[in-house]
């Protein structure tokens, strides 16, 4: 699971460099929200949890790292898309759905914290 979720991000680390170029050259810079947030749940987020998944990999295996994974990756597209859509047309029909989609991820990210703090153990 360690390396799929470096994977993974990965591709979040191409979007939010895509995005932020795309500011940068339009001089844009309404979805910076969405770029922020890409970079640092994506990327970085992503790239960490999948170093210590694939460095300790019991914490993969157990169902709250798949638990993560899933939540995490669920409900981080569906904020973001959600977000960008509210920016984009500046209508607030999108925001049930960046609710939910950061409901979702929080409590991927919760569940990570409750594995790592109740799980990792030194070898």
């Amino acid at each position: 699971m360690g390396i799929t979720m470096i994977k993974i991000s990965t591709v979040y680390f191409a979007a939010g460099v895509l995005l932020g170029y795309y500011m940068s050259s339009t001089h844009s810079y309404l979805l910076a929200p969405v770029h922020v947030h890409i970079n640092l749940l994506g990327w970085t987020s992503l790239t960490l949890a999948g170093i210590l998944y694939y460095l300790f990999p019991s914490l993969a295996e157990k169902n709250a790292g798949k638990w993560h994974f899933w939540l995490h990756n669920i409900g981080l597209p569906i904020m973001m898309l959600s977000l960008a859509m509210v920016l984009v047309t500046e209508n607030n029909t999108f925001l049930p759905g960046t609710a939910i989609g950061a409901t979702i991820t929080a409590v991927g990210i919760f569940v990570f914290v409750w594995n790592i703090l109740k799980n990792l153990k030194a070898p």
